[in-house]
């Protein structure tokens, strides 16, 4: 059950990262000041990031989990490294 909190509670965020993006287009449209534009990107790319986060927190989270469980098989923690260089470039 946690789950699936956590799945929707990610779904939340994501779809109102979505109308910030739509938001953005529209400003873009209207040709508003591109200060005002440039706070709303920086607004939607930090939503964005603390998604990363969570997932990433959660991908973790699972990864160690099976590390233990399998007696400390690298494969899982590579697993974990791999994940994580590619999320932070």
């Amino acid at each position: 059950m946690k789950v699936i909190n956590e799945n929707d509670n990610i779904i939340k965020r994501l779809r109102r990262i979505e109308g910030q993006i739509k938001g953005i287009q529209r400003m873009i449209s209207e040709e508003k000041y591109c200060g005002d534009i440039l706070i709303q990107v920086a607004a939607a790319r930090a939503a964005l990031n603390k998604v990363g986060g969570l997932i990433l927190e959660s991908h973790m989270k699972d990864c160690l989990k099976n590390y233990i469980e399998s007696n400390g098989e690298d494969e899982a923690l590579d697993s974990l490294i791999d994940t994580m260089l590619k999320y932070t470039k």
